[in-house]
């Protein structure tokens, strides 16, 4: 007899909440084996593929690519046993229901049916029995690509409430208010102040459309009780004029034409929901902000020497098939100056009351996606040659930009760079990843006038910007730190004294 089983969105090991269907490798009636991928999914920090723990014939997809799921909710139906005996004359195997209700309560509850035969999914990452306590509400489905979409997500992610109690809905029941019944297509006052923008242009505002006229034309329409609006200009441009208003005002009211109809709100806009990569990056980056107090230094290098040793290196054996980059220099830099100020690759641990340092160096490198930003890791770096950390900068950008970063690559930094050059910039104000004290942003290379040995010459020159955390790393500290950067990258042979 058929069995049927419900695969729900688990948590990779994140500690995430919900997570975006970006597309199914499967179709209903395909049969699956154990671990094979089904279904592709955007969590707040990179597209993951998930395998299924069973085997059997998918029957059902009950979610569509696009939308958001929270955590233990269910988006797959799987016959595990589709070659079982056939039911009896008139007894129909009893399906799951679509919504997933009873499901989702029996995934994050660790109850049910699947976990009575001790089916645990132990196959995947994040999988396992949940407190009964958090189950969640569910989502209200995305409505477009508009604003409605964007709500309704930010409403399903918060509270939560009993399964077995459905709260009424009043505000859905209630009539509407009196505001908001009034008819779509009335028009705001036009406005007599000389000084208004609104007299000036005759273009679609939020309030409806303005008519082109100067202000005495716009004081003699209101006091003939005229409407600009239902006016077409005779004058240059279409600018409504005195004689257009007192013709308008002598003739007949029932002869005046129908009032122009307000441009639609919003048609030059267009809104995109805030979910995924965009959304973690602004929780964590406001959440950093108004934490951690921020002080940025900077520092101006001549890098000519690095420059000319990097042009060495790239016919040295030992860098053959490397993208040596500036990048990689900042890497082994920021390593080696670490060793001399520990702080920087320390932690604050407010609840605990203790500063971490951390003996070993996870180096984030901040990368521009299509999906937004991402900091993925390079582990122990400090025990990186430069060779080594250049093929791993290149590796992790690449998978980076291509979306394929999993999110364990992505956890656990202890110090940043962001690279600001590549985009033509000097510098900036970067904002400390959270977990971290510091974050260090390498500036565009330029060809700039510079003083070497009294004498003026050309030299290439870059901008270097730390911004760290007050509560660990002091002035000296930090400018300590800065200065051993800037030091190592205008002068390299300077790495033989760390």
């Amino acid at each position: 007899m058929p069995e049927y089983k419900q695969f729900p969105l688990a948590d990779t090991a994140e500690g995430l909440t919900e997570a975006e269907i970006l597309g199914w490798k499967v179709q209903p009636g395909d049969e699956v084996t154990v671990n094979q991928i089904v279904v592709e999914v955007e969590t707040a920090k990179a597209a993951v593929e998930l395998p299924i723990p069973w085997a059997g014939v998918v029957t059902e997809l009950l979610v569509e690519p696009g939308q958001t799921v929270e955590v233990g909710a269910p988006i797959l139906t799987v016959d595990v046993d589709p070659h079982g005996a056939a039911p009896a004359s008139g007894d129909a195997p009893a399906r799951p229901a679509a919504n997933g209700a009873s499901a989702a309560g029996d995934a994050a509850s660790g109850e049910g049916s699947d976990a009575a035969d001790g089916d645990e999914m132990k196959p995947l990452v994040g999988y396992g029995s949940k407190a009964a306590s958090t189950k969640r509400r569910p989502r209200k489905p995305a409505t477009g690509s508009g604003g409605g979409g964007a709500n309704g997500t930010a409403a399903g992610a918060n509270g939560s409430a009993p399964a077995t109690q459905a709260p009424p809905q009043a505000s859905s029941q209630a009539p509407a208010p009196a505001a908001a019944q009034a008819p779509a297509t009335s028009a705001a006052p036009v406005s007599n102040d000389p000084a208004s923008a609104s007299n000036v242009a005759g273009a679609d505002v939020p309030g409806g459309y303005v008519p082109l006229a100067k202000p005495p034309v716009r004081k003699l329409a209101k006091d003939l009780g005229v409407d600009l609006r239902s006016l077409t200009g005779s004058g240059d441009g279409g600018v409504i004029t005195r004689e257009d208003v007192q013709q308008a005002g002598e003739a007949p009211a029932q002869q005046a034409a129908a009032p122009v109809a307000p441009a639609e709100a919003g048609a030059r806009e267009h809104r995109v929901p805030i979910k995924g990569v965009r959304k973690a990056t602004a929780e964590a980056m406001v959440h950093s902000a108004f934490t951690a107090p921020h002080v940025t230094e900077f520092l101006t290098v001549d890098v000519t020497p690095m420059m000319e040793l990097r042009q060495k290196l790239k016919s040295h054996p030992e860098f053959a098939g490397v993208k040596l980059t500036p990048l990689a220099f900042a890497a082994k830099a920021v390593c080696l100056a670490a060793k001399r100020t520990p702080e920087v690759n320390s932690l604050w641990d407010g609840e605990a009351g203790e500063i971490v340092f951390k003996d070993y160096v996870h180096l984030g490198i901040a990368a521009a996606t299509p999906r937004g930003l991402v900091v993925p890791k390079i582990r122990d770096a400090d025990g990186m040659s430069l060779p080594e950390l250049a093929g791993g900068i290149e590796e992790l950008t690449t998978t980076a930009r291509d979306g394929k970063t999993q999110p364990a690559d992505m956890l656990n930094g202890t110090f940043t760079i962001t690279n600001v050059g590549v985009f033509g910039v000097d510098t900036g104000t970067p904002i400390i990843n959270p977990g971290e004290s510091a974050i260090l942003a390498v500036g565009a290379i330029r060809d700039t006038p510079w003083v070497v040995d009294g004498e003026l010459a050309v030299r290439k020159v870059m901008q270097l910007s730390l911004s760290f955390d007050h509560r660990v790393i002091d002035g000296q500290q930090g400018s300590q730190f800065l200065a051993d950067v800037g030091a190592l990258m205008s002068d390299p042979a300077m790495a033989i004294t760390f």
